[in-house]
């Protein structure tokens, strides 16, 4: 799983807009998660990373529903299950936040997600994620609970966090001047 390094310029990027969408717009002041989204951010700027879960004969997972079909035939205490629905909790998160239009064509078109709630999906699949508390899961444990708890909420402000990078993209700043230091 790649993720930018802090120092890179698009984790900077997204991590000042996702502080200032989540603790200036939503008044949510909770570094950890707002920290957990800038990482999604970063991990999810690669496909390989929103498409890492692979099914038994080794192909992509696109599907929250083949996602959710493989972490089924997995051992419901091991590490790798807790991985496939933090995963699908990410990915479910990312589509609804980022690109909610995106998740409105999928739902409009014969596929095997057409049916699927990814707010519903996403909220129980961080709720799975985050009952494995031992000792090397027990901080994230907290955070994906507030995931879970707070889906909506987090999914609107991705929402925010690409409005904020498309008024950006449209309006630069101008040379010289840093939106991050």
């Amino acid at each position: 799983m790649w993720e930018p390094p802090n120092s890179h310029p698009l984790q900077r990027l997204f991590a000042g807009l996702t502080e200032h969408a989540f603790q200036t717009t939503l008044g949510v002041a909770d570094p950890p998660l707002i920290d957990y989204l800038t990482n999604l951010l970063g991990r999810f700027l690669h496909s390989d990373d929103i498409y890492r879960l692979r099914g038994e004969h080794g192909q992509r997972l696109g599907d929250l529903v083949e996602m959710l079909v493989e972490a089924q035939k997995l051992p419901a205490e091991g590490c790798t299950y807790r991985e496939y629905h933090r995963h699908i909790g990410d990915f479910a998160l990312y589509w609804s936040g980022v690109f909610p239009e995106s998740v409105d064509r999928h739902q409009r078109r014969s596929c095997k997600d057409h049916l699927v709630n990814f707010t519903v999906l996403g909220k129980r699949s961080y709720r799975i994620a985050s009952d494995f508390e031992g000792d090397r899961f027990h901080d994230e444990a907290a955070i994906l609970r507030r995931l879970s708890d707070q889906f909506e909420i987090c999914a609107y402000g991705l929402r925010e966090v690409r409005r904020e990078w498309e008024d950006l993209a449209e309006h630069p700043l101008p040379p010289g001047t840093h939106l991050i230091q």
